[in-house]
């Protein structure tokens, strides 16, 4: 907790220096750039030994690092190091924006999906769905009614179609699609949408966008149904 606190004052610092910076000429910049430059190769021939990096100093390099070349200007670790550090960063940026999973309903929710699949036996995770939906303006998916539905007894039937069986009927007119996300190297969200058929497992469309609406993932849908200009990728 006290090194985020640290890194992230540090990072404030950062941003006011950057502003008093930006207020300076470019021909002072360049002198204090050189000054520094020349001090720093007394220290390189001298062979001093810089002291340990401490993670603050470490997000310092690496968020600077996106802003110019840095291979020609760094001598205290070598080029391996900062790239080791960038994975790190990457890691940290994508458990952070990532989340264990969806929050449990309430328990009251739940006692209603017990008693509504134990009441009709023969009614499924849609079913169910479709009846808290329509009757009490409650919108559950059906994959989280079925995970609070409770479990049938061996040799009991079910009230509705095995999915796989399902899938194994239509499979040929069936298309999934689904969003991805792809981080880029400058920590830049991508969210990728890709449309494959079930039958053959074969790419239809894919698109890439970073800011996703409905009325963009409908456009995508369209084009893949036809009503749009379709944008397929063809098989190899």
């Amino acid at each position: 907790m006290r090194t985020g606190f640290s890194v992230l004052l540090a990072l404030i610092c950062d941003a006011l220096q950057w502003l008093r910076l930006a207020v300076r000429s470019s021909r002072s910049l360049k002198a204090e750039n050189l000054f520094l430059r020349r001090q720093l190769s007394l220290y390189i021939e001298r062979g001093v030994k810089p002291r340990r990096i401490d993670p603050v100093t470490r997000v310092r390099l690496v968020l600077l690092s996106h802003l110019f070349d840095w291979r020609q200007a760094l001598v205290v670790v070598r080029p391996e190091t900062l790239l080791r550090w960038h994975r790190k960063a990457w890691k940290l940026l994508w458990r952070l924006k990532s989340r264990p999973g969806r929050p449990p309903i309430p328990g009251e929710l739940q006692r209603l999906i017990r008693r509504m699949a134990l009441e009709n036996p023969r009614w499924g995770e849609e079913r169910i769905a479709n009846e808290l939906l329509l009757k009490l303006d409650i919108r559950v998916s059906p994959r989280t009614v079925r995970k609070y539905m409770p479990r049938h007894p061996p040799g009991r039937p079910r009230g509705d179609l095995r999915w796989a069986t399902f899938l194994h009927l239509h499979a040929q007119g069936i298309l999934a699609c689904d969003f991805l996300i792809a981080i880029t190297a400058n920590f830049r969200m991508l969210y990728v949408f890709v449309v494959i058929e079930h039958g053959t497992r074969r790419l239809v469309h894919c698109n890439v966008t970073a800011h996703p609406s409905a009325a963009w993932t409908l456009q995508q849908l369209r084009e893949v149904s036809g009503l749009g200009s379709p944008v397929s990728i063809p098989a190899p």
